[in-house]
């Protein structure tokens, strides 16, 4: 995975197609979360410095190949223009007459951002005519876009094969740095916490983790699934009936391995599936009132988790350990949260869910890495190469 970075290249007076991730939520024209925005602006402002000229291209939401305004990136536009403090050129469309004519006539310091990618069909289709017109604008390519890194787009895979250089910006090389490099080599114990909802988002996940790990905490939906397998009763409780001799696999293969594997050995159920219901800790070794659920890791569980990540020296984590969107159901995962905020450790956010955790605890600050693309960490998690980033020049 040794792939070069921008700093790899000189980019001095060349013109720099930059693949970024501005997926950002939009609301009535106005940006509700620029944190995507903010993330690319490293790679842009090292390349602007060093005297290049850029386009810039995005997808925003799920248009299905056809123009919707209100998935614009003109918003972005005047967000990124406030951000770097300088007026960004905007295309109506990323590919076609307008949008060539203003990359060819970019001078260094310049700034274009392209319309939408995904407003064409073609985009997500990887087509080779599509790809092209995308390559035109420049001799280099540079991918900074980690969450579609698991896409074989046109934008991310087709266009390489027709630029000269093909590198990573710098927010793409700290994923790969830390979900891949410190993962290969972690300073030890290294755990790993896993929640979510189904077993089966994370099988691979997973069995790639059982062979790096040393402690595997399991909260969530998942851990229900889980605890049937092992004739708890969990009453109502979320559970992946046909994932249940799994589930037994993966601690017998655990132990095999000599993993220490952590499951609730209490939860907090409730009544109904809201903040109105009844709710009462029980442990595992208790049936649960009729129609029951449980939908957080119990207090006894917490203090376990905890005690047990303390000496901790490298903790991935991915997945909440409740419906934590819940106040009510929220105490399992904000305690999984402050905690590793407070280790002596590197601490990875794999993303999805957990990100909104840590910044739902006020501690995202005080994490190693958070990462930016849920989907594309999950794989790289589960061991596997991303296609967008196969594609790029090696060291």
């Amino acid at each position: 995975m040794r792939k070069k970075s921008i700093k790899d290249i000189n980019v001095e007076n060349e013109k720099i197609f930059i693949r970024v991730d501005f997926n950002v939520p939009v609301k009535n024209g106005t940006i509700q979360d620029d944190t995507r925005i903010v993330a690319a602006l490293p790679t842009i402002e090292y390349a602007l410095n060093e005297g290049a000229s850029l386009i810039l291209a995005s997808h925003l939401g799920r248009p299905k190949g056809r123009i919707v305004s209100e998935m614009s990136l003109k918003p972005v536009k005047f967000r990124l223009s406030e951000l770097l403090n300088k007026d960004v050129l905007f295309a109506p469309d990323c590919v076609g007459e307008e949008a060539r004519k203003i990359a060819e006539n970019l001078k260094p310091g310049e700034v274009l951002l392209l319309e939408n990618l995904r407003f064409h069909p073609e985009e997500k289709e990887n087509d080779p005519d599509f790809s092209k017109k995308l390559a035109s604008y420049a001799r280099i390519y540079v991918n900074d876009a980690f969450g579609t890194a698991h896409r074989a787009h046109a934008s991310t895979v087709g266009i390489t094969h027709y630029v000269d250089e093909k590198v990573c910006g710098f927010l793409m090389e700290k994923e790969l740095k830390y979900l891949v490099d410190t993962l290969q080599n972690p300073e030890r114990p290294f755990a790993a916490i896993l929640g979510g909802a189904k077993v089966s988002d994370k099988i691979d996940v997973i069995e790639n983790l059982l062979n790096k790990v040393d402690k595997l905490f399991i909260g969530g939906a998942m851990a229900y699934t889980f605890l049937k397998s092992m004739g708890k009763n969990v009453g109502n409780s979320k559970v992946e009936e046909d994932k249940l001799s799994l589930a037994k696999e993966i601690v017998e293969k655990a132990k095999e391995k000599g993993v220490k594997i952590f499951l609730p050995v209490d939860n907090l159920f409730s009544s109904e599936f809201s903040e109105n219901g009844d709710i009462r800790y029980i442990s595992v070794d208790e049936d649960p009132p009729d129609g029951w659920m449980a939908l957080d890791i119990g207090e006894k569980t917490i203090q376990i988790y905890l005690n047990e990540l303390s000496d901790c020296k490298t903790v991935v984590w991915n997945g909440p350990m409740g419906v934590f969107e819940m106040d009510k159901f929220s105490k399992g995962t904000m305690a999984i949260a402050e905690k590793i905020s407070q280790l002596d450790a590197i601490t990875i956010i794999g993303g999805g869910d957990s990100v909104s955790a840590v910044h739902k605890a006020g501690v995202a600050e005080k994490i190693t890495h958070i990462s930016t693309g849920g989907g594309a960490s999950l794989q790289l998690l589960a061991g596997k190469t991303l296609p967008a980033i196969e594609v790029l020049d090696d060291i």
